[in-house]
């Protein structure tokens, strides 16, 4: 059974493409978390909650013919658009996974790796999540999770009344359907119960005009967020436009800064 209405900004062509490019702003750290944790070729990856795939084709193409991603979601729009991205590719070593990541239903157990971005703030039972990715890994195996820790640093400077309530609205409405946008304050002490060995723990956030890249992704997060909100009842047409409006006029002047989400890149090791 599909749940694709069950996402918070749908599983839509817009949604997709929004999908694309914040795998492109967020490429780089994705690589270099994945350096520092040792995935290398002919591993076997699971790619947790991975959405259309963007990251699903980059493990593919590290672990090489040799290895193997196991690419799960619950969201069969999602794996359908990775299957016609691997065909077109040629890359015939993923896997894609139909699979409520709420479900008790184990893992695929025997991977080497694991990757999970902004996975466990969704879902309704994160611990659980947690432990189940533990429990597919081979000793020694890598779990590298980016999630975050304090959703509320996004803002702009100067400050912005409709920008920091669209931000209050996402907080909330993300867990009125029981997601904790700050779920990165407790994954650590969660992966140690289970005993995980921390490798590393780093803090990202970004501060940037709306001529960086990286201003980009959260911008057209709001974008198409606005209009998800209003059909959820979260917002009204009137208030989604003027935040849409503030945004722009504030995208035209250089002074503008955005900050951010903070995010904690987590890097763990079973025992």
């Amino acid at each position: 059974m599909s749940h694709d209405r069950d996402y918070v900004l749908g599983t839509h062509d817009d949604e997709i493409a929004r999908l694309a490019l914040q795998h492109r702003v967020w490429r780089p750290r994705a690589l270099d978390a994945w350096r520092r944790a040792g995935f290398t070729v002919g591993q076997t990856l699971l790619d947790i909650g991975c959405g259309p795939g963007h990251a699903s084709v980059d493990l593919a193409e590290i672990v090489g013919p040799a290895g193997r991603i196991v690419a799960i979601d619950r969201s069969r729009r999602f794996l359908e658009t990775l299957d016609t991205t691997s065909r077109k590719r040629g890359l015939d070593n993923i896997t894609t996974m139909e699979r409520d990541l709420d479900a008790a239903d184990p893992l695929p157990a025997g991977a080497d790796g694991a990757w999970a971005r902004w996975v466990f703030a969704f879902v309704k039972h994160p611990r659980e999540l947690l432990a189940r990715a533990c429990a597919a890994l081979k000793p020694g195996g890598i779990l590298v999770v980016h999630e975050y820790f304090d959703y509320s640093t996004w803002r702009l400077s100067p400050r912005s009344a409709e920008f920091e309530e669209f931000v209050e609205i996402v907080m909330e409405s993300w867990r009125a359907e029981g997601g904790e946008p700050d779920i990165g304050l407790a994954l650590p002490r969660w992966s140690a119960e289970l005993g995980f060995a921390t490798q590393s723990l780093h803090p990202i956030v970004d501060v940037v005009p709306a001529s960086n890249f990286v201003w980009q992704w959260p911008a057209a997060f709001l974008r198409v967020g606005l209009p998800r909100l209003v059909e959820l009842g979260h917002l009204t047409t009137d208030r989604a436009r003027a935040i849409a409006d503030s945004l722009t006029a504030r995208e035209a002047s250089p002074n503008t800064l955005m900050v951010t989400p903070a995010l904690l890149e987590i890097i763990a090791v079973r025992p």
